[in-house]
């Protein structure tokens, strides 16, 4: 023992003359260990001074060039950090989440982070808590020292922790911390998979996220498995989480990435159920794209009448194209159409998938849908929401709403075929007639009268008696009231001589009281056509009124028949037919919208065109300074895409400076993804001196402008 204590006077001199040691401190502990502080000295020579200590002792060193001489060897050679991880533990383990954090900054100043147990059971309580701030840090610390210590998280607990952070409504960083477990070759579990797709979708800037993780894990699918199991095959047989982003892209107006969506989908073969055709339905009619609807029809009018409710939103969007077409006579066809044959079907359990183009059936290299029409999860979390504007489902049968019967007149009106008005209208009250609730001839008369369509309530009004229809006699009442209002003498004699007929002014035999008597009638009339009735009449007046301002205001069919032609160019890969029609579209001085330069884009990119993609922009930008076009984000990010893919680093600059400019969602990460796939060590050791032309040092100061800015080292 007293030659342990003149070692250890010894080492304190030397040290203290700066022989062995430097910048030395030194504590004795009440155990009786030493402690020696910013050690800068060689242990070699500390362990020529301590040969006694092997038995008794055990010296340690840590990384940061400190040590401690324990007295013990089986006490954890540092005892300070043995007890800072006990603390850290503790914390966890009874949820003190703001302990564990400030424990484990006073753990990060003094030690290296190491323990895989330790910081992947912190970031277990850090997903846990339920204040964003801390999943907020959690993320953050992955960020921090994934690239250098990224074996220390395990992808479980990073799966976790993404669907954490998208249940907080924090998308972005729920995106980047799933694209960090695609660089590992993992996805997680398709149920926890939908889980945080599903939380993402809630926001605008998630679904644009939600979707491009979609076309990223298709991308890299071939090197990715899940539990096992090749990832196309998993993907096949889950349908939801496709069905979540494509009515996610609906809600929030996203129909062009609804668009790559659909066709993604078709790509990876996952079967389309009854949610998945209604919501490509509703992409089809905001996209203005009829005949790829029609596709679907004949598998869609041959499901069962139980299944009739759950298509409504189909026929909907269906009958809405055909109004933006002006196509009344096939509008008229599908409302006939839409409860035949019906209930004699009997329920389909064949269960096997039939194929539907997407484009035109008649392109035999085109992509084909796999479709189960009779195929319905009702069980799940999972609901697409109905739109009920045109078509509406009453005791399982369809039923029109008044917008769709004021579009009916207002079309058939602007034609001038009054005539095929009244016959459709007598169809209708035919097949509606058993309902008891339809008074549809007082109501379409009365509503033309509201908005002074007073002859075209007069030839329906001829109609409708001519084929023996009960007309409620306040129908003749309100007409002759509005000719008298109008000072139409003419016609209101006319219409007296009509109604004497009929005999609803049977007392009335000269011109004096004809108008007394209209008074007469119109107040003892009982109320026999119903308050409800009264209701339809003055609800079906306001929206014939707000159809007729929408007309003035609507996109022209002839562009929505034009950007057909376009899109089955581009499908055919006959691009030149396709900017033949695009250029006769600037002829007839037909204003291109965003759909039709969507398509072109689409097109030429499929071909690898992506020098025509830039002569597109320049039409874009002189269309955007005219203010005759605005482009959505989802336009911009195809142009972005196609000019990455292409190498034209000035153009993606300039759209993503148009993006910044418009306060448009950028995602970083899919650019990045692109830009490493395709150019990852372009002009890396290539200096702005070495550039050999001009026109390659501009192209290097933009690739480093990109660089810079999507956060590429």
């Amino acid at each position: 023992m007293q030659d342990e204590d003149f070692l250890l006077k010894l080492f304190v001199n030397l040290s203290k003359c700066r022989v062995i040691l430097t910048c030395t401190r030194m504590a004795l502990t009440t155990r009786g260990e030493i402690f020696v502080h910013r050690c800068t000295g060689n242990s070699h020579l500390l362990r020529l001074l301590f040969p006694y200590f092997g038995q008794k002792r055990a010296l340690s060193w840590r990384q940061n060039r400190e040590f401690i001489l324990c007295k013990n060897t089986n006490i954890a050679p540092n005892s300070t950090r043995a007890l800072l991880l006990e603390k850290l533990g503790v914390a966890i383990k009874d949820h003190k989440i703001a302990e564990a954090w400030d424990i484990f900054k006073d753990y990060r100043k003094s030690y290296d982070i190491s323990d895989r147990s330790l910081i992947n059971r912190l970031l277990t309580g850090l997903s846990y808590s339920s204040d964003p701030q801390w999943q907020r840090r959690a993320c953050d610390l992955v960020f921090k020292h994934w690239k250098r210590k990224s074996h220390l998280f395990h992808v479980e607990v990073l799966a976790k922790l993404a669907l954490s952070v998208a249940r907080a409504k924090m998308p972005i960083p729920s995106s980047m911390i799933l694209r960090l477990l695609l660089e590992k070759k993992y996805l997680p579990p398709f149920d926890i998979l939908n889980l945080v797709i599903l939380h993402m979708v809630k926001t605008e800037i998630g679904t644009y996220l939600a979707s491009n993780l979609l076309f990223q894990i298709f991308d890299s699918y071939q090197h990715i498995t899940i539990c096992g199991s090749n990832l196309r095959n998993k993907m096949k047989a889950d349908t939801i989480i496709f069905n979540i982003v494509l009515d996610a892209c609906v809600r929030f107006g996203s129909a062009l990435k609804g668009q790559d969506v659909v066709e993604f989908m078709a790509r990876s073969g996952v079967v389309a159920d009854a949610h998945s055709i209604n919501i490509i339905a509703r992409l089809y009619e905001m996209n203005g794209q009829r005949d790829e609807i029609k596709n679907y029809k004949g598998h869609v009018d041959r499901i069962p009448v139980a299944l009739v409710p759950h298509y409504q939103s189909f026929y909907n969007s269906f009958l809405s194209l055909h109004f933006k077409f002006t196509d009344i006579s096939a509008a008229a066809e599908l409302i006939l159409d839409l409860d035949r044959y019906r209930e004699a079907l009997p329920l389909n359990n064949e269960e096997r998938p039939r194929l539907v183009s997407v484009g035109s059936p008649n392109l035999k290299s085109g992509l084909k849908m796999r479709i189960l029409p009779e195929q319905l999860d009702i069980d799940h979390t999972f609901e697409a929401e109905r739109k009920e504007d045109l078509v509406a489902v009453r005791n399982g049968k369809f039923n029109l709403t008044n917008k769709a019967l004021a579009k009916l007149i207002y079309g058939y009106r602007r034609i001038g075929r009054i005539g095929e008005l009244s016959k459709l209208l007598l169809s209708i009250q035919e097949q509606k007639a058993s309902s008891g609730r339809y008074h549809l001839f007082l109501c379409v008369i009365n509503a033309c009268i509201g908005v002074g369509w007073l002859e075209t309530a007069h030839d329906l009004l001829d109609d409708f008696e001519f084929a023996g229809a009960a007309i409620d006699s306040s129908a003749h009442i309100a007409l002759l009231e509005a000719y008298y209002e109008q000072g139409m003498l003419k016609e209101a004699n006319g219409l007296v001589k009509q109604m004497k007929k009929s005999g609803v002014l049977s007392s009335c035999f000269d011109e004096t009281t004809i108008f007394a008597c209209v008074l007469e009638k119109a107040a003892t009339s009982e109320p026999s056509s119903n308050m409800s009735s009264a209701v339809e009449c003055s609800d079906l007046i306001k929206m014939l009124v707000q159809i007729m301002e929408e007309e003035e205001k609507s996109t022209p069919c002839v562009l929505y028949e034009l950007n057909t032609s376009i899109y089955f160019f581009c499908k055919a890969e006959m691009m030149e037919d396709a900017l033949i029609t695009y250029r006769r579209m600037q002829e007839m001085e037909i204003q291109p919208n965003e759909q039709t330069f969507a398509i072109l884009v689409r097109g030429y990119s499929s071909l690898q065109m992506y020098r025509d993609i830039t002569i597109l922009w320049g039409d874009m930008k002189r269309s955007m300074t005219r203010d005759t076009l605005v482009i959505s984000r989802d336009l911009c990010e195809s142009l972005v895409l196609s000019f990455l893919r292409g190498g034209y680093f000035e153009r993606v600059m300039e759209v993503i400076s148009f993006m910044m400019d418009h306060k448009q969602f950028a995602d970083t990460g899919m650019y990045r993804y692109e830009f490493l796939k395709l150019h990852k060590n372009l002009y890396r050791n290539l200096s702005a001196s070495e550039a050999r032309t001009e026109a390659q040092r501009k192209r290097l100061e933009h690739v480093r402008e990109f660089r810079k800015w999507a956060g590429i080292n």
